[in-house]
């Protein structure tokens, strides 16, 4: 047994400051990642959650120039990229997409800005690679609280929210007919995205950000057509790829050739292609054998566009 756990675990690893330090945040932030990721995938925002990860490279490069800690940069760009594009945005889809894009475009713009004044004037090209693909073995034990903290404001914003966002991704008009503010929704949904984006920038990365919102929460709805069933998978998958990441990234140093280490972020995204890949095998093989049964019963009540969602209340005034 213990040279099994030998073969695993390279030596140090669980003495190791930098790895605790990265279970802790990483666990935190793949499970906030996933719980939102799940209400992004359902409401067709998965743009806006790409967006959002490409614009805290802004705040990022920004938080570099001035000598601030980039999560703050990260925090306020994707804050202030989710508002613009509430602000700008329409209902309908295309308009949301119009809105996004446009954001987009000028939050990279002064990105390449930041980013350009940073590497010419301190000359921190590391600054460049830690923004764009991040490192959990860089964050210090003491940003913990602060993770810890913003991880559960985005999930609890989620969980106050769960019903009217899931009626609103039915049915943004029947959700306005019921009384729900659907644009108050929209705007509360973008902020723990942006929450969750950040937090995930400074993991793996504004780049790769969007692979841990999206990727899990897209296997999960692959696996199940429950939203509830659809949060716990995703919440385990998210956890399951980030620590395997983190142990294989630790490992990886003393592969040959010993102290050449490969970055965690790009085990955790592998990671989360394979599963995805793996789930949609599944769903493939599931409805195979189901047959024309599955046809059927996604069209029975309470099941909109193939997913189940829970019981609505009746519209006022009906029997």
């Amino acid at each position: 047994m213990d040279a099994v756990l030998t073969s695993i675990f390279e030596p140090g690893f669980f003495t190791s400051e930098p790895v605790r330090v990265a279970v802790v945040v990483g666990g935190a932030v793949s499970l906030v990642s996933a719980v939102v990721g799940v209400f992004t995938v359902i409401r067709g925002q998965s743009f806006a959650g790409h967006s959002l990860g490409d614009l805290g490279t802004t705040g990022g490069a920004g938080a570099f120039l001035v000598g601030a800690n980039p999560l703050w940069g990260f925090v306020t760009f994707a804050i202030i990229g989710a508002g613009a594009m509430e602000l700008f945005g329409a209902r309908r889809p295309r308009g949301r997409d119009m809105a996004t894009g446009i954001v987009l475009g000028a939050g990279l713009g002064i990105a390449a800005l930041f980013l350009y004044l940073g590497t010419t004037q301190s000359n921190t090209t590391g600054a460049t690679i830690t923004i764009l693909f991040g490192s959990m073995f860089v964050i210090r034990a003491s940003m913990i609280p602060v993770f810890a903290l913003l991880s559960v404001l985005a999930l609890a914003v989620v969980a106050l929210l769960y019903r009217p966002l899931l009626l609103s991704a039915v049915s943004q008009d029947i959700a306005s007919a019921r009384g729900v503010p659907v644009r108050v929704i929209g705007a509360l949904h973008l902020l723990a995205m942006a929450v969750a984006v950040s937090l995930s920038c400074v993991t793996i990365g504004a780049i790769l950000s969007t692979a841990v919102l999206i990727g899990p929460a897209a296997a999960a709805l692959r696996l199940t057509k429950r939203p509830g069933l659809a949060i716990a998978w995703a919440a385990v998958i998210g956890l399951a790829v980030t620590w395997l990441g983190i142990l294989l990234a630790y490992d990886s140093y003393y592969w040959p050739p010993a102290g050449r280490g490969w970055p965690v972020s790009f085990f955790v995204v592998a990671l989360i292609l394979v599963v995805y890949l793996l789930a949609d095998l599944a769903n493939g093989q599931k409805a195979r054998r189901a047959g024309p049964r599955a046809i059927a019963s996604d069209k029975g009540p309470g099941v909109v566009a193939g997913r189940a969602w829970p019981s609505l209340p009746p519209e006022p005034g009906a029997e």
